[in-house]
Formats: structure tokens, sequence, C-alpha cells
């Protein structure tokens, strides 16, 4: 007798959607079309005309995954109601569509079945299944807390030191406050933040929301329960803190250095005015985007660094992207490791397992080799030179936002790369690849061993 399904293929057809990591990427994917369809519509410009496909396609994607780059002035191009669907997309990008998705369903039905939180388990990267529920409202709550103080601490700033009416205090504070706390370098002004160089109010409250974001959820809880007992914190919270503490300073010092005689970036500042704006960039590498000095005049040395620092990114679990600062502190002490003959990985009395160490190599080495394949695709598909085109590259993967100058100018091919590097980037190039495998294989044999020559 016929059976309707066959119950293998019942059984194969629902296990296609049980994986997370393709709910995940599917959640994006499908915030990036909703956003596409809404900046598309006639009233998301100030025109009142539709805007391009491509235009509405890039700012969607860059919003959702948090980037900042754009292909149109945002402040001028779209409309209020275009700049607060583009506030949205950052706002749910940033939380992480799985989180709000996890959100509604405890409001609306005060209980969580057991795939909802699974899926928020793999966005958040909670570590304990159970504490899903509180790890949600945590996050929920300590972002609005955050972006609502940087929000009136900016409103009165703008409305008490450059004379802005009370509704456009407002609404700038609240824009780039959501903007600096999810990393996503999105401003209302064309030149972003270069006007407030010299304004340490306006440039420390921006920089400490990116530091604060890009740290990752699970760090900012632990240090706010821990902060007094540095012993007690777990590997994540250890790497995450010296790595960023390290980074920024190392940055801060390298670009005030080099910039600091350059007419077109630091020279025109006063010597405390360039350590700011020094710190400002250092931070804004950590994959925020703003930026207070034009990036296309900065020196090559100061680019290359930009391009090492935007690469490594934030914390993990937080709104920061690259590779982030966890895998490369980790593989750091692996090659540490290695060189002393040590046979386990160890951070802060604690061993590493092989399975995480080869998680952070594959990582890198996608990461890698997605910025190497799209820069070479873009100079053949541009006449930029390759310190340009390698920067935009590294920006879009590492979901930044910084740019020389050259993503307004990009064909449309190069665009829709772009796109998908900024996707990637924001989901994480290993999420992609488990959401594309068909399923995973476990291996019932091992086979014999055998060393090769390495080096």
């Amino acid at each position: 007798m016929l059976r309707w399904p066959p119950a293998q293929s019942w059984r194969r057809t629902s296990d296609r959607f049980q994986h997370p990591t393709r709910t995940i990427v599917g959640g994006f994917a499908t915030a990036v079309l909703a956003g596409t369809l809404l900046l598309s519509l006639p009233v998301a410009t100030e025109t009142g005309q539709r805007a391009h496909l491509a235009d509405a396609l890039f700012t969607a994607t860059s919003a959702v995954c948090v980037t900042g780059l754009v292909t149109v002035d945002t402040g001028g191009h779209w409309s209020v109601f275009g700049e607060l669907v583009i506030l949205a997309l950052i706002q749910a990008g940033g939380l992480g569509i799985m989180t709000l998705a996890t959100l509604f369903t405890v409001l609306w039905s005060r209980r969580l079945a057991l795939r909802s939180r699974l899926l928020a388990q793999a966005e958040t990267k909670a570590l304990q299944l159970t504490d899903i529920r509180r790890v949600v409202r945590n996050i929920v709550v300590f972002s609005l807390a955050v972006e609502g103080v940087v929000a009136a601490i900016l409103t009165i700033w703008f409305a008490t030191a450059y004379d802005k009416s009370v509704g456009q205090a407002i609404y700038h504070g609240v824009f780039h406050a959501i903007s600096a706390f999810n990393n996503a370098g999105f401003s209302l002004n064309v030149d972003s933040l270069m006007a407030y160089a010299d304004d340490p109010v306006i440039s420390l409250t921006v920089a400490v929301a990116v530091i604060i974001g890009g740290l990752g959820f699970p760090v900012v809880f632990e240090l706010a329960r821990a902060w007094r007992r540095p012993k007690t914190w777990s590997v994540l919270t250890r790497l995450t803190v010296l790595l960023t503490a390290v980074l920024l300073t190392v940055g801060t010092i390298v670009f005030t250095v080099v910039e600091r005689a350059n007419p077109g970036t630091f020279g025109p500042l006063h010597g405390p005015e360039k350590l700011l704006a020094g710190f400002f960039h250092s931070a804004m590498t950590r994959t925020a985007g703003f930026n207070s000095v034009d990036v296309g005049a900065m020196r090559p040395e100061s680019l290359f660094a930009t391009d090492l620092l935007m690469f490594i990114g934030g914390g993990s679990a937080g709104t920061a992207g690259g590779i982030k600062v966890t895998t490369f502190g980790l593989l750091a002490f692996v090659i540490w490791s290695e060189m002393r003959g040590e046979t386990s990985v160890i951070v802060g009395r604690r061993r590493i397992p092989a399975s995480n160490q080869r998680q952070a190599l594959a990582i890198a080495l996608l990461g890698i080799g997605a910025v190497a394949v799209s820069t070479f695709v873009l100079l053949g598909l541009t006449k930029h030179s390759l310190d340009r085109v390698l920067f935009e590259a590294i920006s879009a993967f590492g979901t930044v936002g910084l740019s020389t100058g050259i993503t307004a100018d990009l064909p449309p091919p190069a665009v829709l790369l772009l796109v998908g590097l900024m996707f990637i980037g924001r989901v994480g190039p290993l999420t992609v690849a488990s959401a594309l495998a068909v399923r995973e294989r476990g291996r019932r044999f091992e086979r014999p061993e055998e060393r090769t020559i390495v080096g």
C-alpha cells in the first residue's frame, strides 16, 4: 500500500529545516528582503521617486548586517520614513533576528519550545540552554538601556552646543545612539562625524557605546557580576577584555603617530585633539564605521593598520563583526603553545579543547579566503588600486562600514559582491558553511594516522 508522503522523504524534508544555523541565515535574509522592499517604496526617498533596486538592496543589507557602507547619502537621499526603516533594520540586525523572535515568543506565549530555545542559543552564543529566556531578556533590556543613556547625552549636547531644535536633537541623538551601540556606523551627516572630530563629548560618547556593544553580551554580563574578581573570569572574558584593551591602545598610538602631521587628517587638530581622533578611529575599527577624519586621505600605513584591526573585529555574541578577538587570541595561544612544544593549549589555567581550536582556525581561514577572493574579483571589476579595494572588501566582510570613498562609484556587479560579503560577515563564515551543508555526518571509524611535513 502506497503511503504519502513516504516516511524517509518526510524525515529528510523535516530535517532540512531543523538546523538552527539555517534558520538564522534565513531570518537575516528575510530581514534584508523586507528592508529592500520598504526602501524601494517612493515614500522612502526625499524625491518621492523609487530608489534604484541596487541602492535599496545594498542599504538594507548594510543596515541588517550593521555595516554602515552606503552607496547614497543616508541623510540626503532617504526620507524620514526611509531613515526609520534603516534604524529598525539596524536594531533588528544588532540584537539578532532570532533573539527578537524569542523575545516575542516569551511575551506572547509565556513559554519557549525547545526549537525556539535552540535557535536563540545559536544566535546569542549562550552556553546553557535553560538560561535562554533570561539571557534574551537581559540582552534586550541592556541594549535599550545603553542606547537610552547614549541618546540622552547626545540629545542634550546637540541641543546645547550646536543649537539644534529639540526635535532635531532628539532625532539625531536617538539615531546615532542606536547606530553606535549596534556598531552600524550609519550617520545622518554626509561627512559622518567629521564635524565633531575635536568634540570630546560626542567622540567619547559614541566610542564608548561602540566599545560596549562590541564586547559581546556574555562578556558584559560577566563583567557586571564579577568585575572585581578577574581571577574568576571565563576564558572568553579574559581574551576579550585583554585583546580589546591592547588593540585599542596599539591602534590609538599607531594612528596618532602616523597621522599627526597629515594635513588631510590629524594635521589641523591640536595636541589633545590628535589623541582623541586617534582613539576614536581605533575604536571605530572594531566594526563601527563612523569616521571623524577623511579616511581616504589617510597614509598607507594607517590604512593597512585599519585593515588588520577591521579583520580582527570585536567580541563574540555582540554587535561587532570580523573574525572576533577571541578567535584571534585563541590562534595566538595555539601558536605560542606550539612554539613551546606543549601538547595542550592553556588559557588562564583552562585547557582549550581541540574542537575550539579547529573552529577558530576554520573561521580565520574562511575569512581570509572570502576577503582574498572578493578583492581579486573587485580588482577585475573596478579600476581602483589594490589598497582601496582591499580596504573595501575587509570593511564589508568585517561589517565595519569605513570606506576610502569608492563605494558609490562601484559598478553593479561589485555592489552585489559587497552585499554577499556583508551578509557572510554578519552571519559568520562558519554559520554559513554549516547552513549550506546538507547534514552533519558522523564518522564511525578512524583512518590510520600518518604525519606529513609542515612548513
